[in-house]
This record gives C-alpha cells, structure tokens and sequence, in this order.
C-alpha cells in the first residue's frame, strides 16, 4: 500500500471513529436532570377509567440507560395498552428500535413500519413510528401493534436516522406504546385503531411530552 494509500485510510478510520464516539457520547460526562428522570420515568398516565400497573422490565438497556414499563387496562372502554420510556445517552437510545428487537425475540412483521402523526390533547401533535408483529407459538398467537418515536425536549419525533438527528443532545427519551391486537383476525391487522385505543395513544404522548418538558 502507498503512502497516500494508507494516510487516506487512516483518516477515513479516525473520521469514522470521531462520528461514532460522538453518536455514543463516549468522551462526555453523562449526567441526566436526576429530577426530570424521576418525573418522566414516574408518570402513571391518566386516560378514562384506565387501570395502571407497573411491569417487570424484560428489554436489555445498553449503557447508563433507564427503562420503565406499564400495562393499562380499561374495562368501560374494554382495551389493554403497554408502555415504556427509555432514557439514557443519545447513542444508547436512538438504536435497538421494535423492527430490530422484535425480529430478534420470534416475531414476524405483518405491517412493516410507517410514520403517523396525531393531534395531541392540549395542542401539538406527535409523529412517530407504527408496526404490528406476529409471535407464533405451539399453543398460541400473539400480536402486537407498537408505536414508537424519541423526544429530546417534549415534542415527538420519529426521523429515519434518530442516532444522528439526535447525536448532540444531553439526553434521549424514547416511548414505546403497544396494543394487543386480536390474533384470528386479519382484518385487524391493517384497520386504524378503534377510538379509545387512539384516544389512549394520543393522551400517553401527550402527557409523556409534557413530563419530558417540565410542564
């Protein structure tokens, strides 16, 4: 290899690892708002007659990473809901999205990932990303519509490269919210959620937003 040859692979190798080591904050002194982190990762969502439950958290959090999940169950409005918040360094974050994850514990995507956006209670809207998965086992099926987008400020978002939309915040908050969906029926699978699910939906950005926000 040339001289020249080897300088341009050189810098081609120090570009690459100066991009990825800011994508992981990996020279930066990570110290989340221990108040704001309380806040948001203490939110119970207030929607209807919704009953809350926090959930034993099952998804691996790479480094310096904090995750909380809930189950909501309506019994007026007859819908069960799941969410959870991931919050920690940008780079942790931003990757190891529902399309990754799922794939990797069994499931299958029926509806591959689309971008919506819904009017929030309160003013504003959110965007995020919608998929719904399939998980079949020898006695049952189980599937999943998951919605999921990242906000470093308290407005919602769901760009095609969120580990470089957001490689220079202090902290990502990344929200997951998951609805059951009837395992026999395929029509389900690409119908618009009924009107308290979407209600639901919009009132857990919402409030999650606000909490991210300090308002």
């Amino acid at each position: 290899m040339s001289k020249l040859s080897a300088a341009i692979v050189a810098v081609l190798v120090a570009a690459g690892a100066v991009v990825h080591g800011a994508a992981t904050q990996r020279w930066a002194v990570f110290s989340p708002d221990p108040a704001r982190t309380d806040r948001v990762h203490g939110l119970v969502v207030r929607y209807g007659d919704c009953e809350a439950g926090e959930i034993p958290q099952e998804m691996p959090q790479k480094e310096r990473s904090t995750a909380t999940s809930r189950r909501y169950e309506s019994a007026g409005e007859r819908f069960v809901a799941l969410t959870s918040i991931i919050s920690g360094i940008p780079g942790a974050v931003a990757t190891h999205t529902p399309d990754v994850c799922y794939s990797g514990s069994g499931y299958a995507t029926l509806r591959a990932p689309k971008r919506e956006t819904v009017a929030l209670p309160g003013g504003g809207t959110a965007t995020y990303l919608v998929a719904v998965f399939e998980r079949r086992r020898a006695t049952s099926v189980e599937r999943q519509r998951v919605r999921w987008a990242w906000t470093a400020d308290g407005t919602w978002d769901a760009p095609d490269h969120a580990r470089f939309r957001y490689m220079n915040v202090p902290e990502l908050y990344k929200l997951y919210v998951v609805s059951p969906l009837p395992p026999g029926d395929a029509d389900a699978v690409a119908e618009d959620d009924p009107a308290p699910v979407r209600a639901f939906v919009a009132a857990a950005f919402a409030q999650y937003g606000a909490a991210v926000a300090g308002r």
